[in-house]
């Protein structure tokens, strides 16, 4: 008995793992609160938060079932769409569906309840998509994940849908991550929250996806991607624990779109295209297959790389009469793409492999040691 309640004791890794996230939480609440508001790390942060959790839910698919989906862009929007529908003021509805007489919708719901309706939805869908589309096989679940997503995506912009969707006109007016700023009587912001929360919303939602994996529905679709007729010979239902996983990911996926919806204060079906699944999927592989902790260094380093880091290159420069070559609009995006490709030539399986911050301060290779 002694024995097993000395291993159940956290460990130094363990120990030093929590320290390090509660430190980046600390220092991302200390530089709101001392750097200017319209600091590019702001939105560097923000936007890589969601990028994070949607990645991470992906990756739950692609690198722990090993289900190759490519419809997370769908999931996000209706994920997008819900939140923004449920959350916009009542007052403000007659300006937001001033085509369709103020909507259909005449309440708003709180923040974290349509977070919650966001994510459930998302996985509805997916219950619905799952039943026939998972009985498919690598690039033909693949196609038939992204053709569910374009379907979405043209079915929101249907004008008949305008009293719910508002067709094809941006909602706006709900709330947004600057919404959580404590202000004073006045209306001046005394504590900035607008980076912390979705640091928050992010983190528990990977901290539930990490716990599912650590169990023993995680063991079986470790199993089902490893080698599905084994998996079947021990006992694991295919089908049920590959439907279980599709609508977790979506659920997440879900809540990343209505946090995507908060960071860009507007929703547009538009904006939900293949390539933001491209992305998100970019972004697992550069992280690492199978890492989560991958997945999250990659999605900021993704988002400091294309929205802040290389922004200098797209303008061109003089010196004296001599301008710089190469230096104009869209050359960031040229110079971002070899990047890429160095990484994936250097890094075979990726930043991480499938190695987590728990493995690196264990000081273990991990399963798969990165190349």
């Amino acid at each position: 008995m002694q024995s097993i309640a000395t291993r159940k004791k956290p460990s130094r890794a363990h120990i030093l793992t929590a320290v390090i996230i509660a430190a980046v939480y600390a220092l991302v609440f200390a530089a709101e609160q001392l750097l200017p508001a319209s600091s590019m790390l702001f939105i560097v942060l923000k936007k890589g938060a969601t990028y994070a959790l949607v990645a991470v839910s992906m990756n739950l698919l692609n690198g722990f079932t090993g289900i190759f989906s490519l419809g997370q862009a769908g999931f996000m929007l209706l994920g997008a769409y819900t939140f923004a529908i449920f959350t916009i003021p009542e007052e403000s509805r007659e300006i937001v569906y001033q085509y369709y007489n103020g909507g259909l919708i005449r309440f708003a719901l709180p923040v974290i309840p349509a977070l919650v309706l966001s994510g459930l939805v998302a996985a509805l869908f997916a219950f619905l998509v799952g039943l026939p589309v998972l009985k498919l096989k690598s690039d033909y679940l693949a196609i038939a994940t992204l053709g569910f997503a374009e379907i979405i995506r043209a079915i929101f912009q249907w004008d008949k849908l305008g009293a719910i969707t508002n067709g094809s006109n941006m909602l706006h007016q709900f709330p947004s991550f600057s919404s959580f700023n404590i202000r004073n009587a006045q209306g001046e912001v005394v504590v900035y929250l607008s980076t912390l929360v979705p640091f928050v919303i992010a983190g528990v939602c990977i901290a539930l996806i990490v716990l599912l994996i650590n169990s023993t529905y995680g063991r079986a679709l470790k199993a089902i991607r490893d080698d599905e007729t084994a998996a079947e010979a021990m006992g694991v239902n295919l089908f049920h624990h590959k439907q279980l996983a599709f609508c977790i990911s979506s659920f997440f996926a879900g809540i990343g779109g209505a946090m995507l919806a908060m960071y860009a204060c507007t929703v547009q079906a538009k904006s939900f295209t293949s390539a933001m699944t491209y992305e998100i999927l970019l972004i697992v592989v550069l992280g690492g297959v199978g890492s989560i902790t991958g997945s999250c260094l990659s999605a900021f380093l993704f988002v400091a790389c294309s929205e802040w880091w290389l922004r200098f290159l797209d303008n061109t420069y003089t010196i004296g009469s001599f301008q710089v070559p190469l230096l104009r609009n869209g050359f960031r995006l040229v110079v971002f793409s070899v990047i890429i490709m160095v990484v994936v030539l250097f890094f075979r399986k990726g930043i991480m492999g499938e190695r987590e911050l728990l493995d690196l301060l264990r000081g273990r290779k991990g399963k798969e040691a990165a190349k």
